[in-house]
């Protein structure tokens, strides 16, 4: 590493811009795709730092600091493409047929640029002056500093980033075999259960054993719970109350059911336990605000000179760009409302629209960045903070339109309630980003400011990927319950985020929601909470069972959230074959790469299949056809992707004993 002076060292620059804003582009394509087929997203902190430091090793005068803003830019990708979480809903209620590119990328960097600067001034009294944990944060400073301190840490970052690659390669090339009929895509067994019917399936997916991986075994464990309740209790259970004509295949029954029943409990579970969760966070988050304002208050009177180390953007500057953020915002929500059945009641909605982003998004904002110090970005239950505010926003634009009556107000309520929340979901994300990486930050003594404006470009970036990936996505596929009447593959895309999201608004303004269905999930989540709360205290902390983990795997198909398990439990395995070895952190780190490289490597393969769908008007443009059965094609799935997984696991172990030799 060059010798940089202390004070001032080499951060901003163009190379680090350029090289953050493309990996960005890169993962937001990838995050987009993920989010769209199982409903999750993950850290992208890790493989961008990584990447960042085998390439600018290049120069002799990079410095970890510039590596730090690399990382930064970049995980706004992460965090930001947890908007496709509300945004197919728009798709699903048949307001939009395509994605239009600016209103989408309105909503998203104005969202964006409110979370950095609502999360700003709570710096101090939550990073600076705070003891949580932030465990992504630290993680990544604690890879920065390996790569950048010793001769062996820049070889390990040469590793790392041939870790990701060679992911990327065998989880593209799976996929690819997937798509080309060589193996199943799906691995699956249903059968009938006295006068019922259950079973079980599982995606060919190595993106899914890598969000496995770097969700943990406790997430893990979760959602094993989750699908025995579902799989080996509900969908028994609700079949054999209703059994159907022997015509009817075991998966058409159980598949049907789980659908239009079970899926409902789940969402009762994930909305009981994320409300708890949040509400459990509510008197540290306000402590921590007092702490935030306090300090401000301490700085002010002090009027001491504020260390590099220290200096965020001026409060000014923050203020006024908040204000002038307003005004691009009821601009959008405006042009959201023209021309449509709600147009005469343009002024009142747009002036709670405005009120709702600016007060729900600070609230938001604070609750996830609080929430990214306790448990980190990825666990952080953003699913409650979107169920929140999409139930809020239905309120309150239901109350404004209350007298309005038409055919299509409806839908335009839903609608503008979706649109809404979009805004607000991208204030809290990124301000849950925010906080993290300023915590990375202050552990390689960057400077916060800089962060700042690092991320904001991240957020631009971001937002202009997202749009034309959703809608080439959009034409290629389309979305499950959504009418895609130009899709042209047969095999939509799940978007399960988006289907729950709008589920509510469209319940909650219609008043039809199933509330006996949802009102069993509540009784199972708040069970759920009790269990991890006697789980934690009789262990003092050691065990637990997320509730929004097991009520994820009720909800979401069990093709999803398998493979997740098996990735858990195989992520848990390695870690514990390697730990006690002297290369074991060098290891466990080089298996995150690969796993992220999975995720990066199929999602990128799928969005570049999704534009041949479209070049070529083919649903499946790869197919072979081949003379395989479909029990064969299973067995080579599941014997092919345990020897990529095993042969990559073992190749991170030699690599981390050769680098640490």
């Amino acid at each position: 590493m060059a010798t940089v002076s202390k004070a001032e060292p080499k951060e901003i620059t163009i190379r680090g811009i350029v090289l953050g804003v493309v990996i960005t582009l890169i993962f937001t394509a990838a995050q987009v795709y993920l989010g769209l087929k199982v409903g999750l997203t993950f850290a992208t902190s890790i493989p961008a730092a990584v990447i960042s430091m085998a390439l600018l090793s290049a120069f002799k005068d990079a410095t970890i600091q510039e590596n730090n803003i690399v990382q930064t830019i970049a995980s706004a990708a992460g965090t930001l493409a947890s908007v496709i979480f509300v945004l197919p809903g728009l798709l699903m209620i048949g307001w939009w047929a395509h994605v239009p590119f600016w209103p989408t990328f309105g909503c998203c960097a104005v969202g964006g640029v409110l979370g950095v600067m609502y999360t700003m001034p709570l710096r101090r009294a939550l990073v600076s002056q705070s003891d949580l944990p932030y465990p992504e944060g630290v993680a990544a400073a604690e890879v920065l500093k390996v790569g950048m301190s010793s001769r062996s840490g820049a070889q390990e970052g040469k590793a790392g980033l041939w870790a990701v690659i060679w992911g990327s390669i065998a989880s593209a090339a799976f996929a690819a075999f997937a798509a080309a009929k060589l193996i199943a895509a799906e691995v699956s067994v249903y059968f009938r259960a006295g006068q019922g019917a259950t079973g079980i399936g599982a995606s060919s997916s190595l993106a899914l054993i890598g969000a496995g991986h770097l969700m943990g075994i406790t997430v893990g464990i979760a959602m094993l719970a989750g699908l025995a309740i579902a799989w080996g209790v509900l969908v028994p259970m609700m079949t054999a109350m209703q059994p159907a004509a022997a015509s009817v295949s075991a998966s058409d029954l159980a598949q049907g059911v789980w659908s239009s029943q079970v899926r409902m409990i789940g969402a009762g579970a994930i909305g009981a336990a994320a409300i708890v969760t949040l509400a459990s966070l509510a008197k540290p988050v306000i402590g921590g605000l007092r702490s935030a304002m306090a300090a401000a208050r301490h700085a002010k009177t002090d009027g001491a000179v504020i260390a590099r180390s220290e200096q965020d953007l001026p409060i000014f500057i923050v203020g006024l760009v908040t204000l002038i953020s307003m005004v691009p915002a009821g601009w959008l929500l405006a042009a959201f409302l023209q021309g449509g059945p709600l147009a005469s009641l343009s002024v009142p909605l747009v002036a709670v629209g405005v009120a709702y982003i600016l007060f729900a998004g600070m609230f938001a904002a604070a609750v996830c960045g609080y929430m990214a110090g306790l448990i980190g970005s990825s666990n952080s239950p953003v699913s409650g903070i979107a169920i929140l505010t999409i139930l809020g926003a239905s309120l309150s634009v239901g109350m404004v339109a209350r007298h309005t009556i038409g055919p299509d107000v409806a839908q335009a309520l839903v609608a503008f309630a979706l649109f809404v929340t979009t805004v607000v979901l991208a204030v809290a994300v990124i301000g849950n980003d925010n906080l993290q990486d300023l915590k990375t930050g202050q552990l390689v003594d960057a400077t916060p400011w800089k962060q700042q404006v690092a991320l904001l470009v991240g957020v631009a970036a971001g937002s202009a990927v997202v749009p034309p990936v959703l809608e080439l996505l959009n034409r290629a596929n389309g979305f499950a319950g959504a009418p895609n009447l130009e899709a042209i593959s047969s095999t939509p895309l799940a978007a399960p985020q988006a289907t729950l999201i709008s589920t509510l608004a469209k319940g909650v303004i219609g008043g039809n929601l199933p509330w006996n269905l949802l009102g069993y999930g509540v009784l199972i989540g708040l069970a759920l909470v009790v269990i991890d709360y006697v789980l934690k205290k009789s262990s003092n902390g050691k065990y637990s069972l997320p509730p929004l983990g097991v009520g994820l795997a009720i909800y979401l198909p069990s093709a999803v959230t398998l493979p997740v398990v098996v990735g858990a439990v195989a992520g848990y395995l390695f870690e514990r074959s390697v730990e006690h070895r002297t290369f074991g952190e060098a290891a466990k780190r080089m298996g995150v790469l690969i796993m992220s490289g999975f995720i990066v490597g199929e999602s990128l393969f799928n969005v570049a299949l999704a534009g041949l769908i479209v070049s070529t008007g083919k649903g499946e443009p790869l197919a072979i056809t081949n003379g395989l059965s479909e029990a064969q094609a299973m067995m080579i799935a599941t014997v092919l992707g345990a020897a990529m997984v095993a042969g990559l696991y073992r190749w991170a172990a030699n690599n981390a004993q050769r680098v640490q030799a």
